[in-house]
């Protein structure tokens, strides 16, 4: 620690620590443009010069070091004279449409104008203009606004890890923009709109939509992501307008997903559903929720109590589902589950308390090494990507097992692309075993004496073996596998030979509370196994119910065999939808569709993959008669005549639930869980690898139209399959392919991507045309049919 001198006040500080930084954390005004705190110091705007005692010229704070006995003066004539010139500069050719510039009332530029600023200008030339580059359908450009402070040049090539954006050109001939004509494809991009300190770059989506003195703010959790990213809505006369990032250091720093950021306009969507409503005599009609309501009880009390089901979705919050498996468990069915993209269940009694990380979110940064299974983290969990990046600059060895050679952020130490994961892990648990001295059960060199091991096997666990603070990661695309058991199973073992936290990625925003709240076939809240488990989600729909109830889904969509699950619907005699949107499938399938709120306008709670519970309020009222679906099962409870349905606030079912789960907690470091024997398969045929798409991943993400026109999003709508596929095919990237699969067809057309393994074909689910398609599917060329 040194000692330094700030207008003529001492203040204590780490030798080295930047100028500004202290005066930062002091409370001590600096203005500024170009220097940010996640961002490197590019000391390129100079509106920040101090005056330094003994320095012959005003210094820039953001690159000034401080030393022992250091004398700065922030508001010496000296620094006051540096700065107002500065400003000067940046105003010669900034244009004077304040007015009707999205940035306007909450402009840093505006802002410090007013504080350094003269009234009146001695540049009498013309000013530049620059004109505007399409960057995609999130960001909007005025690049005549631009001050060249780079910071959304230094965010991609540091936080987001593409160098998308750059600077051509010198003096005031320079231009921000991309290198090549194209849009942003980071799944972080937005961030951008935050960096920028002028009306350069603002949100696309909310152009010319309001301004910021005409709306309020209110803080929320994001609805998407396992992190739980903190956000702040901007609300104008109970609309919600924009939302921006809310700083949690420990959870989501300053930066948020496109995803979260983007996700509102399916709010609004034109389908959403605004009241009760009932189908008679094939029929559907609007009505009251008195009549609603009764007409629900009446036909479910037809039902035997052990043919109903309940699906609900994993973004749905921890007292709705709660209140559902309590609704569910005293009509006398243990049906109930959110598992929709998983199917195999062989093993859910050894399962941890919930899907849990193994560590602090922010612990990850810290990681030496890191093998990421089964999982297109970059989309699945960007900001999880983004904790992983950030260990990869630290100087860890990021490695992966997957199924396509996708493109990451980071710089990839070791890597395996295949679709045959058991043998593959199998042979990393055994490389492991070479060098593991430790005492081991017999029953694990007995399941792999017979596995042979490859060179890309052994590196991989030698990595891990040297490593002292190792992660393993199990992605969505591992809990997909119809042998996710034994990859589980084999992933645990590798982290216990490896010594290194074993965890998972997550899936939706609130996979983890509906663990604890009980929403399983086999759990009940808390965790407490039930005598006679229920039927799993996939079980349910394969083997049939005559009663279905589905919180917040769209089966056809948000189930890996959409085909399945529709047929099971339709042919059900009664099922219930509590659901925010009105779909011609679901108008098909249900018999009542009752509305609810959806993302922010509702309360509730979400428990994200690190286990930290995040409760929210309501923001805007829901629209029309929709009301909170934890207010619904509430209800429903009471006309069962259950007991304990008498909650007359969210926070009361929240308290009841954590009370019940008392002091557990998740541990992932259990016992040696060693299956009795490894499931291998050969794939036969072509094989369908399936995705869940980022844009894809639930109903308000679907309805968000900035996101869909993305380039994430447009892929999704192709069958991909590589050169060496395509070429057997005789197809090209102007061709269709028809797919079928039993006595389903349909065509796509063809995208040549070369991260693909042979014999494999890469169909997105999430797509209506494409809805309950896996496993092996037959590909033949076509000239007709439209994609």
């Amino acid at each position: 620690m040194v000692t330094i001198e700030i207008d003529g006040k001492s203040y204590q500080a780490e030798a080295g620590q930047m100028l500004i930084e202290v005066t930062d954390n002091h409370g001590i005004h600096i203005p500024r443009f170009c220097y940010h705190k996640k961002l490197s110091v590019a000391a390129n705007c100079r509106m920040c010069l101090v005056d330094v005692e003994k320095a012959p010229k005003p210094l820039p704070a953001c690159a000034t070091p401080i030393m022992d006995g250091m004398k700065i003066f922030t508001r010496s004539e000296k620094a006051l004279i540096a700065q107002k010139s500065v400003m000067e500069f940046l105003l010669i050719n900034h244009p004077l449409d304040c007015p009707v510039c999205d940035q306007g009332g909450e402009c840093e530029l505006q802002d410090v104008a007013i504080g350094y600023g003269k009234d009146l200008s001695r540049y009498q030339e013309a000013k530049r203009v620059v004109f505007n580059k399409n960057i995609g359908p999130l960001i909007a450009t005025e690049m005549t606004r631009c001050i060249h402070c780079t910071r959304c040049v230094r965010f991609g090539q540091e936080i987001g890890g593409i160098h998308e954006l750059g600077a051509t050109g010198r003096g005031e001939h320079t231009q921000i923009g991309t290198y090549i004509e194209h849009s942003l494809s980071s799944e972080l991009s937005g961030n951008i709109i935050d960096l920028c300190p002028v009306g350069a770059l603002t949100s696309k989506p909310f152009r010319f939509k309001a301004r910021a003195w005409e709306m309020q703010q209110a803080e929320t959790i994001a609805p998407h992501d396992a992190v739980g990213s903190n956000l702040y809505v901007h609300l104008r006369s109970n609309q919600l307008m924009r939302v921006a990032p809310k700083e949690n250091e420990a959870i989501n720093e300053v930066w948020i997903s496109d995803r979260d950021r983007f996700s509102y306009e399916g709010l609004t969507a034109d389908d959403r559903l605004t009241a009760p409503m009932i189908k008679k005599d094939g029929n559907w009609q609007e009505t009251d929720w008195e009549t609603a309501l009764a007409f629900t009880t009446e036909n479910l009390k037809k039902l035997e109590s052990n043919n109903i089901g309940a699906l609900a979705s994993a973004t749905s919050t921890i007292e709705e589902l709660y209140l559902l498996q309590r609704f569910m468990r005293g009509i006398g069915s243990q049906n109930i589950d959110h598992r929709l993209r998983q199917v195999d269940f062989s093993d859910q009694n050894d399962a941890p308390l919930f899907p849990y990380l193994g560590q602090d979110i922010a612990d990850l940064e810290n990681s030496d090494a890191v093998l990421i299974i089964g999982s297109h983290l970059r989309k699945e969990q960007p900001l999880l990507n983004h904790r992983i990046r950030k260990a990869s600059l630290n100087g860890a060895k990021i490695m992966l097992f997957n199924p396509i050679d996708y493109e990451f952020n980071f710089k990839i130490a070791e890597k395996i692309i295949t679709t045959t994961w058991v043998e593959n892990l199998a042979g990393i648990a055994k490389a492991l075993l070479e060098t593991e001295a430790t005492l081991l059960p017999v029953e694990v060199k007995a399941l792999l004496a017979e596995v042979t091991i490859t060179e890309p096997q052994r590196a991989i666990a030698k990595v891990l073996s040297a490593s002292k603070k190792g992660t393993i990661l199990l992605g969505n695309l591992a809990t997909a596998n119809p042998q996710f058991a034994n990859i589980r199973s084999l992933a645990a073992i590798i982290a216990k030979l490896s010594d290194a936290n074993f965890g998972y990625c997550g899936d939706a925003c609130n996979t983890s509370g509906a663990w604890l709240a009980g929403a399983l076939p086999h759990r009940t809240a808390g965790g407490e196994a039930v005598e006679t488990a229920g039927l799993d989600a996939q079980a349910m729909f394969t083997q049939g119910l005559k009663g279905y109830i589905l919180l917040g889904l769209e089966p056809e969509l948000d189930n890996w065999n959409g085909v399945t699950a529709l047929n099971s619907l339709k042919q059900a005699e009664f099922v219930v939808s509590l659901s925010g949107y009105k779909t011609t499938a679901m108008e098909e399938y249900a018999d009542v569709m009752l509305p609810i709120g959806l993302f922010t306008e509702t309360s509730g709670t979400y428990v994200n993959v690190e286990g930290d519970w995040q409760s929210f309020k309501g923001i805007v009222p829901p629209p029309g008669d929709a009301r909170p679906a934890w207010k619904i099962l509430r209800v429903l409870g009471n006309l069962f005549e259950l007991e304990g349905f008498e909650y007359t606030s969210s926070d009361e079912i929240s308290d009841e639930l954590s009370y019940i789960i008392g002091d557990k907690v998740a541990n992932n470091k259990m016992g040696w869980q060693i299956p009795e024997k490894l499931e291998t398969q050969k794939a036969e045929g072509i094989q369908r690898i399936t995705e869940m798409p980022i844009y894809s991943v639930d109903a308000l993400v679907r309805r968000a139209d900035a996101l869909q026109n993305t380039i994430d999003a447009k892929i999704t709508k192709t069958a991909h399959i590589n050169a060496k596929l395509a070429n057997q095919l005789n197809v090209n990237e102007t061709s269709y392919i028809q797919v079928k699969q039993d006595e389903i067809m349909f065509t796509l057309a063809v995208t040549i991507n070369d991260q693909l393994p042979d014999n494999a074909v890469l169909i997105y689910a999430g797509q209506n045309i494409t809805a309950g398609w896996h496993g092996q599917v037959e590909l033949s060329a076509t000239t007709e049919g439209k994609a």
